[in-house]
Protein backbone atom coordinates (compact mmCIF):
# COMPACT_ATOMS: atom_id res chain seq x y z
CA UNK A 1 0.00 0.00 0.00
CA UNK A 2 1.67 3.26 -1.18
CA UNK A 3 0.66 6.35 0.55
CA UNK A 4 1.00 9.58 -1.78
CA UNK A 5 0.92 12.75 0.43
CA UNK A 6 0.93 16.18 -1.42
CA UNK A 7 2.89 18.17 1.30
CA UNK A 8 2.75 22.14 1.91
CA UNK A 9 0.15 22.50 -0.82
CA UNK A 10 -1.23 25.98 -1.85
CA UNK A 11 -4.80 25.13 -1.08
CA UNK A 12 -6.48 27.46 1.18
CA UNK A 13 -9.41 29.82 1.55
CA UNK A 14 -8.64 33.94 1.47
CA UNK A 15 -6.79 34.47 4.17
CA UNK A 16 -8.96 37.44 6.36
CA UNK A 17 -6.25 40.07 6.17
CA UNK A 18 -6.94 40.18 2.29
CA UNK A 19 -11.27 40.10 2.51
CA UNK A 20 -11.07 43.83 1.76
CA UNK A 21 -9.03 44.33 -1.39
CA UNK A 22 -10.29 45.08 -4.23
CA UNK A 23 -9.63 42.07 -6.12
CA UNK A 24 -10.65 39.89 -4.30
CA UNK A 25 -14.15 41.53 -3.04
CA UNK A 26 -14.88 41.88 -6.91
CA UNK A 27 -14.14 38.18 -7.16
CA UNK A 28 -16.00 36.75 -3.97
CA UNK A 29 -19.19 39.09 -5.21
CA UNK A 30 -18.87 37.14 -8.92
CA UNK A 31 -19.03 34.06 -6.83
CA UNK A 32 -21.86 35.61 -5.02
CA UNK A 33 -20.07 34.31 -2.21
CA UNK A 34 -18.23 36.16 1.33
CA UNK A 35 -14.46 36.30 0.77
CA UNK A 36 -13.75 33.84 3.24
CA UNK A 37 -15.33 30.96 1.80
CA UNK A 38 -13.49 31.40 -2.15
CA UNK A 39 -10.57 29.69 -2.23
CA UNK A 40 -7.64 31.69 -2.91
CA UNK A 41 -6.16 31.78 -6.24
CA UNK A 42 -3.26 33.59 -7.93
CA UNK A 43 -5.11 33.66 -11.17
CA UNK A 44 -7.83 36.46 -9.23
CA UNK A 45 -5.81 37.46 -6.47
CA UNK A 46 -2.31 38.16 -7.77
CA UNK A 47 -2.69 41.75 -6.87
CA UNK A 48 -4.20 41.23 -3.57
CA UNK A 49 -1.57 38.35 -2.68
CA UNK A 50 1.99 40.62 -3.01
CA UNK A 51 1.86 41.48 0.90
CA UNK A 52 1.55 37.91 1.95
CA UNK A 53 4.07 35.83 3.81
CA UNK A 54 5.44 33.14 1.25
CA UNK A 55 3.64 34.50 -1.30
CA UNK A 56 4.78 32.53 -4.18
CA UNK A 57 3.61 29.08 -2.75
CA UNK A 58 0.18 30.08 -2.19
CA UNK A 59 -2.90 30.54 -4.73
CA UNK A 60 -2.54 27.39 -6.80
CA UNK A 61 -5.42 25.00 -6.02
CA UNK A 62 -5.09 23.79 -10.01
CA UNK A 63 -1.55 21.92 -8.58
CA UNK A 64 -3.96 19.91 -6.29
CA UNK A 65 -7.06 19.45 -8.36
CA UNK A 66 -4.54 17.82 -11.54
CA UNK A 67 -2.72 15.68 -9.44
CA UNK A 68 -5.18 14.30 -7.91
CA UNK A 69 -7.27 13.45 -11.13
CA UNK A 70 -3.66 11.66 -12.17
CA UNK A 71 -3.06 9.51 -8.74
CA UNK A 72 -7.28 9.17 -8.34
CA UNK A 73 -7.64 7.40 -11.85
CA UNK A 74 -4.32 5.16 -11.43
CA UNK A 75 -4.88 1.42 -11.93
CA UNK A 76 -3.06 1.23 -8.03
CA UNK A 77 -5.80 3.48 -6.97
CA UNK A 78 -8.61 1.35 -8.71
CA UNK A 79 -6.72 -1.71 -6.98
CA UNK A 80 -6.79 -0.51 -3.60
CA UNK A 81 -3.48 -0.35 -3.40
CA UNK A 82 -2.95 3.76 -3.05
CA UNK A 83 -3.85 6.47 -0.61
CA UNK A 84 -3.85 9.66 -0.93
CA UNK A 85 -3.63 13.02 1.25
CA UNK A 86 -2.89 16.72 1.19
CA UNK A 87 -1.17 18.57 3.53
CA UNK A 88 -1.66 22.07 3.31
CA UNK A 89 1.24 25.14 3.89
CA UNK A 90 -1.60 26.12 6.55
CA UNK A 91 -1.26 23.21 8.29
CA UNK A 92 -4.60 21.32 7.30
CA UNK A 93 -4.86 18.12 6.18
CA UNK A 94 -7.72 16.47 3.68
CA UNK A 95 -7.88 12.48 3.48
CA UNK A 96 -8.94 11.48 0.20
CA UNK A 97 -10.98 8.38 -0.10
CA UNK A 98 -9.89 5.92 -2.72
CA UNK A 99 -13.32 5.71 -4.47
CA UNK A 100 -13.51 9.83 -4.63
CA UNK A 101 -14.53 10.98 -8.03
CA UNK A 102 -13.79 14.66 -8.44
CA UNK A 103 -15.25 16.58 -11.34
CA UNK A 104 -12.84 17.44 -14.24
CA UNK A 105 -13.98 20.91 -14.66
CA UNK A 106 -11.50 23.28 -12.70
CA UNK A 107 -14.63 25.26 -11.42
CA UNK A 108 -16.75 22.66 -10.09
CA UNK A 109 -13.47 20.99 -8.51
CA UNK A 110 -13.14 24.29 -7.00
CA UNK A 111 -17.11 24.60 -5.49
CA UNK A 112 -16.27 21.34 -3.92
CA UNK A 113 -13.24 22.25 -1.69
CA UNK A 114 -14.77 25.56 -1.10
CA UNK A 115 -17.67 22.77 0.55
CA UNK A 116 -14.86 21.13 2.37
CA UNK A 117 -13.11 24.11 3.80
CA UNK A 118 -16.77 25.59 5.05
CA UNK A 119 -18.11 22.22 6.39
CA UNK A 120 -15.24 19.88 7.23
CA UNK A 121 -16.00 16.91 4.69
CA UNK A 122 -17.67 16.59 1.58
CA UNK A 123 -20.64 15.34 1.12
CA UNK A 124 -22.13 16.97 3.95
CA UNK A 125 -24.06 14.05 4.96
CA UNK A 126 -22.96 10.10 4.41
CA UNK A 127 -19.65 8.51 3.97
CA UNK A 128 -17.31 11.46 3.84
CA UNK A 129 -15.29 11.14 0.73
CA UNK A 130 -13.23 14.17 1.39
CA UNK A 131 -12.57 15.24 4.92
CA UNK A 132 -10.44 18.12 6.31
CA UNK A 133 -8.91 18.57 9.61
CA UNK A 134 -6.24 20.42 11.36
CA UNK A 135 -2.77 18.51 11.15
CA UNK A 136 0.67 19.03 10.68
CA UNK A 137 2.94 16.67 8.64
CA UNK A 138 4.69 14.85 11.54
CA UNK A 139 1.24 14.06 13.36
CA UNK A 140 -0.14 12.59 9.84
CA UNK A 141 2.67 10.79 9.17
CA UNK A 142 2.21 9.16 12.56
CA UNK A 143 -1.10 8.14 11.73
CA UNK A 144 0.06 6.68 8.42
CA UNK A 145 2.35 4.66 10.08
CA UNK A 146 4.78 4.55 6.46
CA UNK A 147 7.64 1.81 6.75
CA UNK A 148 9.80 4.41 5.08
CA UNK A 149 9.10 7.75 4.16
CA UNK A 150 11.06 9.05 0.86
CA UNK A 151 10.81 12.85 0.23
CA UNK A 152 11.79 14.20 -3.28
CA UNK A 153 12.96 17.73 -3.54
CA UNK A 154 15.74 18.94 -5.40
CA UNK A 155 18.06 18.85 -2.15
CA UNK A 156 17.78 15.41 -2.04
CA UNK A 157 20.30 12.39 -2.93
CA UNK A 158 20.41 12.30 -7.07
CA UNK A 159 18.79 9.07 -7.95
CA UNK A 160 16.69 7.97 -10.88
CA UNK A 161 12.83 7.77 -10.36
CA UNK A 162 13.41 3.57 -11.02
CA UNK A 163 16.24 3.08 -8.61
CA UNK A 164 13.80 5.06 -6.09
CA UNK A 165 10.94 3.30 -6.33
CA UNK A 166 12.27 -0.01 -6.37
CA UNK A 167 13.69 0.48 -2.26
CA UNK A 168 9.95 1.28 -1.95
CA UNK A 169 8.44 -1.38 -3.73
CA UNK A 170 10.16 -4.22 -1.10
CA UNK A 171 8.44 -2.11 2.13
CA UNK A 172 5.04 -3.02 3.38
CA UNK A 173 3.78 0.49 3.88
CA UNK A 174 6.14 3.23 1.60
CA UNK A 175 5.16 6.86 1.49
CA UNK A 176 6.10 9.17 -0.79
CA UNK A 177 6.12 13.22 -0.21
CA UNK A 178 5.63 15.63 -3.49
CA UNK A 179 5.52 19.66 -2.99
CA UNK A 180 1.86 20.81 -3.78
CA UNK A 181 2.82 24.53 -4.70
CA UNK A 182 4.05 26.40 -7.44
CA UNK A 183 7.69 26.93 -6.47
CA UNK A 184 10.16 27.30 -3.44
CA UNK A 185 11.37 24.36 -1.63
CA UNK A 186 10.49 22.59 1.44
CA UNK A 187 10.61 23.55 5.00
CA UNK A 188 13.37 22.19 7.06
CA UNK A 189 10.41 20.43 9.00
CA UNK A 190 9.44 18.65 5.99
CA UNK A 191 12.29 17.21 4.80
CA UNK A 192 13.33 15.75 7.98
CA UNK A 193 10.05 14.48 8.70
CA UNK A 194 11.14 11.72 5.65
CA UNK A 195 13.76 8.97 5.81
CA UNK A 196 15.47 9.65 2.74
CA UNK A 197 15.40 12.41 0.32
CA UNK A 198 15.67 12.02 -3.30
CA UNK A 199 16.21 14.22 -6.36
CA UNK A 200 14.96 12.79 -9.86
CA UNK A 201 15.92 15.13 -11.96
CA UNK A 202 18.16 18.45 -12.82
CA UNK A 203 15.19 20.68 -13.21
CA UNK A 204 12.18 21.26 -11.15
CA UNK A 205 8.94 18.89 -12.72
CA UNK A 206 5.65 19.54 -12.18
CA UNK A 207 3.65 18.55 -8.74
CA UNK A 208 1.35 16.16 -11.27
CA UNK A 209 4.26 14.95 -13.37
CA UNK A 210 5.70 13.94 -10.69
CA UNK A 211 2.80 11.87 -8.90
CA UNK A 212 1.65 10.43 -11.83
CA UNK A 213 5.59 8.76 -12.86
CA UNK A 214 6.30 7.54 -9.29
CA UNK A 215 2.53 6.03 -9.32
CA UNK A 216 3.68 4.03 -12.82
CA UNK A 217 7.16 2.86 -11.49
CA UNK A 218 5.41 1.55 -8.28
CA UNK A 219 3.02 -0.05 -9.94
CA UNK A 220 5.62 -1.67 -12.40
CA UNK A 221 7.80 -2.51 -9.57
CA UNK A 222 5.44 -4.59 -7.96
CA UNK A 223 4.00 -5.85 -10.98
CA UNK A 224 0.66 -4.79 -11.18
CA UNK A 225 0.36 -3.78 -15.06
CA UNK A 226 0.93 -7.54 -15.89
CA UNK A 227 -1.41 -8.42 -12.58
CA UNK A 228 -4.43 -6.25 -14.63
CA UNK A 229 -3.36 -7.76 -17.93
CA UNK A 230 -3.75 -11.83 -17.24
CA UNK A 231 -6.95 -10.62 -15.22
Amino acid sequence: MLALILVESALETVPQGLWGHPAVRRHAERRRKAPGLTLLDRSYHHAAMKTLPQAPKRGRPDIVHFTLLEALGSPLNREGRLRVYVHTLRNQVVTVDPGTRLPRNYDRFVSLIEQLFELGRVPPTGPALLRLEPGTLPNLLREVRPTHTVAFTRRGTPRTLEEAVSRLSGEERPAVIIGGFPRGGFTEATVKAAQEAVCIDRETLETWTVASRVIYEYERATSLPRERIRG
